[in-house]
């Protein structure tokens, strides 16, 4: 017979048909009713027992974490909390736990313990919500850019250039490191390491991207990316996954609708093919927030604020604009930021994008045209000569989301911008020549997609939406 999962088996109608399913046990009470469940679902599947007619040696293995198998009829459920219940005829023990070593309690444990157990965390209740919705985020996202037409590209993991011009590079070696090969000046000597040169770890793929997008338009890519940024919060992680589009022929408007409209396509996807998971993830921060004092509660449960996003355009506001208001706010005026704002050119803290999200216009934004001294080099410089053709998408509770940009496509503008910036031109050369041979206007931007799915499963911590955190001094599983 052909296992059932306790999804499917929960929406169907009983009609005494007999049924193999298989899970693990959540509870078992009275020597009569397992809980089992098998991760298609938060519900689990009740298994009502004859324990007058099963041996004593199979009642004592049936233990909270033991794997089953198990065979029975389908039948209209009298008991309450379930409309369907399986009479077991034949219990195979898969694989036993013993109850009084098993960490997974019958009980609420905290996000900290969860996350010292991170290799058995999926079994709660929360993590198998979060990490089911984490799954159709991503399916949606390849989904989206698939309907458009865009190609998938792979980019390098390991990589000679830093994108970023950040230097928070995590670096790549085959060298004894206590004893490296050195150059007769004293220096490591990459020449003679298994690249030939000094490599890291990406911390993005854009600049790979934008060669793909000067042959086929549109193209987006999905994988990790790693930040060696010794920042221990709960909005920072050392490996993260990115979605990075680049596409020719865009400029900053047609970035901003693109992205506007793939994070509407997404979280519209996880709300219709998540509606389950999304209501117990909801329940379970309404909960959570009952702790806090009033002014630290959200304003909008969980799902409404997900309408709330997908149902409104986003405001679109430049970066002039967005000073001008937090200068003359009260928050800035009463001293209520941590960093105040007075003069133009500083950059944007969370608090301030929070500000203008939750407090002022009260739906997510779309911030452009930022100072050019406080952004990436490849950004498309404005007539202003102070200014780049940048957007950042902020969202409530969360701050930055997306982040992007038109890219500069005229050659000696990148150039003169590079040297500016001290960036090598000449290590550059390969992403030069898209300026060199046929450039043309292009933008993208980026999408962490962590703080996506901490968004839409109203988690506080990243290292909560990842099944396996990297992060300063901590690289457990």
């Amino acid at each position: 017979m052909k296992r059932v999962k306790i999804k499917e088996l929960l929406k169907t109608s009983p009609q005494n048909q007999e049924v193999l399913v298989k899970g693990w046990v959540r509870t078992f009470r009275n020597n009569q009713f397992i809980a089992l469940n098998d991760g298609s679902t938060n519900n689990n599947l009740q298994i009502v027992v004859d324990f007058n007619n099963t041996s004593e040696e199979i009642l004592k293995r049936i233990t909270t974490g033991a794997s089953l198998s198990i065979t029975g009829t389908l039948i209209a459920s009298q008991g309450k909390g379930q409309t369907v219940e399986v009479s077991a005829k034949k219990i195979e023990i898969l694989g036993d736990s013993d109850a009084e070593k098993f960490p997974l309690q019958p009980k609420k444990h905290s996000l900290e313990f969860l996350r010292e157990i991170a290799h058995l965390r999926f079994r709660t209740n929360t993590f198998g919500a979060i990490f089911r919705v984490r799954n159709n985020l991503a399916f949606a996202i390849h989904k989206f850019f698939n309907e458009k037409g865009f190609v998938y590209i792979n980019t390098p993991i390991i990589t000679s250039s830093d994108a970023e011009g950040a230097g928070e590079m995590f670096h790549v070696t085959n060298f004894d490191i206590a004893n490296p090969p050195k150059t007769e000046t004293g220096e490591v000597d990459y020449k003679q390491d298994f690249f030939g040169k000094a490599t890291n770890l990406t911390v993005s793929g854009q600049l790979e991207g934008e060669l793909a997008a000067m042959a086929f338009s549109d193209i987006y890519t999905f994988g990790p990316t790693f930040r060696a940024e010794n920042s221990n919060t709960a909005r920072h992680l050392a490996e993260f996954w990115m979605i990075e589009p680049e596409m020719a022929f865009y400029d900053l408007n047609d970035n901003m609708d693109l992205a506007e409209e793939m994070m509407k396509y997404v979280m519209k996807y996880a709300m219709e093919h998540n509606a389950e998971d999304l209501e117990f993830l909801s329940q379970r921060l309404f909960e959570e927030e009952k702790q806090k004092p009033q002014n630290e509660r959200s304003e909008m449960r969980l799902i409404e604020k997900l309408n709330f996003c997908i149902e409104n355009n986003f405001e679109r506001v430049t970066y002039t604009e967005a000073i001008d208001i937090l200068r003359e706010s009260n928050h800035n005026k009463k001293k209520k930021f941590n960093y105040l704002v007075n003069e133009w050119g500083v950059d944007l803290q969370s608090e301030h994008e929070r500000y203008l999200v939750e407090k002022h216009f009260k739906k997510p934004v779309i911030l452009t045209d930022y100072p050019k001294n406080i952004k990436a080099f490849y950004m498309r410089q404005n007539d202003d000569g102070k200014t780049v053709r940048a957007m950042d998408i902020l969202f409530p509770g969360i701050g930055e989301m997306v982040g992007g940009s038109q890219r500069e496509e005229r050659l000696d503008k990148l150039e003169t911008r590079m040297k500016e910036m001290n960036i090598p031109t000449q290590d550059l050369s390969w992403y030069l020549d898209t300026r060199r041979f046929g450039t043309c206007p292009h933008a993208g931007f980026g999408l962490g997609f962590e703080r996506l799915v901490l968004f839409v499963t109203g988690m506080t911590n990243i290292r909560d939406v990842i099944a396996f955190p990297r992060t300063p001094k901590s690289c457990e599983f």
